[in-house]
């Protein structure tokens, strides 16, 4: 166990949390929504610190980020634990184990080990993932500071639920983050157990503090995929940036969201065309390789610059950071 970061100490040795945007209350003895932070006689204890419940090498593209360091590997690591409880996650076996069970499991893994075993690996980059990386921020930020010191870039694939004091602090640390933005407010109230307005207050806080953002959307069809909510996503994005790269992937039916089938790829090359139409830079397809919707053009010229194929780059035109026919700026990461 160690110390959690962001909370204070209130009367009655009740705790008040501010790591995300839940901003719990917790009783003596009891935790926070995301199960894995513990109220212990008036001090609050991450209960992940170190207990990591995977870790794999992954390529970038599968986080997804499709504009930061193509074709580039990334360690992936998770504990359990999540702050949400989606009725349609994939990885809900390690997300919700502690709303389930009063044990955390995991293998005791350092800081120190991460970096180590990203550079061993020839990883680009650390992905923090699987499961929402702010509930392990602590061991998130440390793993990040010894990263960035080996010169290893650091990667979130969050909820956008963090905290501004917790963003501000992992920041400086963090290069990139893929941030769900999963429909409106009440898709978010009924379905995740949380609310919008964070998450747009996220995005636009990365992006001003200089991180690298794309952002995905899961289309489920009759749950998010109305014209008004499509709109109501592209609206946003193109408030903040229209060179946010926008993916709109697949749904498969899995957990407790089992009453829709999969989502047709009719609604994702819709929700894609409807996108660019309106002004958006990039806007891939997920989960349906061979679409066609997976490649970057130039917003300027048309030309086709990255091919890819699910998670294989077939070519990659982009001269450092531009069209290699026009020499239009293309935004990410590339070098």
């Amino acid at each position: 166990m160690k110390e959690a970061m962001f909370y204070e100490k209130i009367e009655k040795r009740k705790i008040k949390c501010f790591l995300c945007a839940h901003n719990c209350l917790i009783l003596e003895g009891r935790r926070g929504i995301c199960g894995v932070r513990e109220n212990r006689e008036g001090t609050l204890y991450s209960l992940v610190y170190g207990k990591l419940a995977s870790m794999n090498i992954d390529p970038i593209e599968k986080k997804p980020l499709f504009h930061f360091h193509p074709a580039s590997t990334s360690l992936s690591i998770s504990t359990v634990g999540c702050n949400f409880r989606c009725k349609h996650c994939q990885n809900y076996g390690i997300s919700q184990f502690p709303k389930l069970h009063t044990e955390i499991p995991g293998e005791n893994v350092t800081p120190e080990a991460v970096v180590a075993y990203a550079q061993k690996s020839g990883s680009k980059s650390i992905s923090y993932t699987y499961t929402e990386p702010t509930i392990f921020l602590e061991f998130a930020l440390d793993c990040a500071k010894l990263a960035h010191g080996k010169g290893i870039k650091n990667v979130f694939v969050s909820n956008g639920y963090t905290s501004p004091e917790a963003t501000k602090a992992i920041a400086p640390f963090l290069d990139g983050n893929n941030i769900d933005l999963k429909g409106d407010d009440d898709f978010y109230r009924k379905i995740c157990g949380a609310r919008l307005q964070p998450v747009l207050d996220t995005i636009r806080l990365m992006k001003e503090l200089g991180i690298w953002v794309e952002i995905t959307t899961l289309i489920i069809p009759s749950y998010n995929d109305s014209e008004k909510t499509i709109n109501g996503i592209i609206d946003f994005i193109l408030s903040v940036d229209p060179a946010i790269p926008w993916h709109v992937s697949r749904f498969y039916p899995t957990y407790q969201l089992l009453d829709q089938p999969g989502t047709p790829v009719s609604s994702l090359l819709w929700a894609r065309e409807q996108g660019m139409r309106r002004g958006l830079k990039y806007v891939y397809t997920g989960n349906v390789p061979g679409e066609g919707g997976e490649n970057t053009y130039c917003p300027e010229c048309g030309e086709l610059l990255v091919e890819r194929l699910g998670y294989q780059i077939k070519q990659n035109r982009i001269i450092e950071d531009r069209c290699f026919r026009c020499a239009a700026g293309i935004e990410g990461v590339w070098r």
